[in-house]
């Protein structure tokens, strides 16, 4: 087991309506920069994707971006990244963001965001990997994700033991808090990804 250096983060590439999502994304990124981990996210500099990376390297911290070709545009690639990785679908995006970190955060976001932690949390409960999965409720964003587990659960399509795969959060200072106490497996990538 090793210390988690780096954190994949799947959220918006929208704002959202209410501030306390873009401040929640800063403050993110401030606390991984202090603590020396290397920020992975989806490479655009809009919505909370802009608002995180800008605020690791504004506070001297890395910056990975992965972004599918499709999107560079689209999605207004984060130029000022200290590494820049350009995908051919969205596929390999997700493969690459889950090879290049230690544990995976989940902020608030869309219908990509909501993709990227349920597949990342699909891929753990099938025994592709082992690293911890966080999920940082901001103002009950979390609520609806995990109605939606609790009656895949009730309905019996899940079983309960699905809620050991991740973590829920309440806001971002325990989260960064709960980071520095985790440690990341040291398995080799699956083949079956």
């Amino acid at each position: 087991m090793i210390e988690i250096r780096s954190v994949a983060v799947f959220c918006g590439a929208q704002p959202g309506k209410d501030p306390v999502y873009r401040e929640a994304a800063a403050a993110l990124g401030r606390g991984l920069a202090r603590a020396g981990m290397t920020l992975v996210f989806g490479g655009g500099s809009i919505g909370l994707m802009g608002a995180v990376a800008d605020a690791v390297l504004g506070s001297g911290g890395r910056v990975v971006g992965v972004i599918p070709d499709f999107l560079e545009r689209r999605e207004i690639a984060f130029s000022a990244s200290s590494e820049l990785v350009v995908t051919d679908s969205m596929h390999s995006r997700k493969r690459r963001m889950f090879d290049e970190a230690d544990a995976f955060v989940s902020l608030p976001g869309g219908l990509g965001t909501l993709d990227e932690t349920i597949e990342i949390i699909t891929w753990r409960q099938l025994g592709l990997h082992d690293k911890p999965i966080l999920l940082c409720d901001i103002a009950g964003s979390a609520a609806p994700l995990l109605g939606m587990i609790e009656a895949a659960i009730a309905a019996g399509f899940a079983q309960a033991d699905v809620r050991r795969l991740f973590e829920v959060v309440d806001g971002v200072e325990p989260l960064l808090a709960r980071l520095q106490t985790l440690t990341a497996a040291q398995a080799a990538v699956s083949a079956r990804l």
